[in-house]
């Protein structure tokens, strides 16, 4: 919102797991007026119980919901590119197994290619290399310092 100077219309492209963070952008996104595209590999889907409130609540708002398993139909025409960890706390055994299913998911700027032309990134940090490229997470689109200081003052 500080950047865009509103929320309503813009396409957020979620490009990872289907964790809290996901589950959290999928019970908000469509009451504040912006679509959602996510891609997960097959097997880390969101919760099915959030997607069906959020296929409910995008009809309700007007808005799109797509999933999907391809990053780079995820990120078509997005003005934000999210991601977040791949590997969560209590994951850690599953790691090996986790890094080879998300091969293709890192955002790279191949992935914003696709991205509409004012695109942004977020992640809510700590960041690692595989989810995100340093010349995406460095880069002058990258509001991920700006996201960790609002994030600061709602502590």
């Amino acid at each position: 919102q500080e950047h865009y100077g509103g929320l309503q219309g813009l396409t957020i492209a979620w490009i990872g797991d289907g964790n809290n963070v996901l589950q959290s952008f999928l019970t908000s996104a469509a009451k504040l007026g912006m679509h959602l595209q996510i891609a997960t590999p097959r097997g880390f889907e969101p919760d099915l119980r959030i997607t069906k409130i959020a296929e409910q609540n995008s009809k309700e708002y007007g808005t799109k919901l797509l999933l999907t398993t391809d990053p780079l139909e995820a990120a078509d025409s997005a003005n934000v590119l999210v991601t977040d960890t791949w590997i969560s706390m209590g994951q850690e055994e599953e790691k090996k197994e986790r890094l080879k299913a998300f091969q293709g998911y890192q955002i790279t700027m191949q992935t914003a290619k696709s991205a509409a032309s004012n695109w942004t990134f977020l992640h809510c940090l700590p960041r690692k290399p595989e989810e995100v490229d340093d010349e995406v997470f460095y880069s002058p689109r990258s509001l991920v310092f700006q996201e960790a200081e609002n994030r600061k003052w709602t502590i």
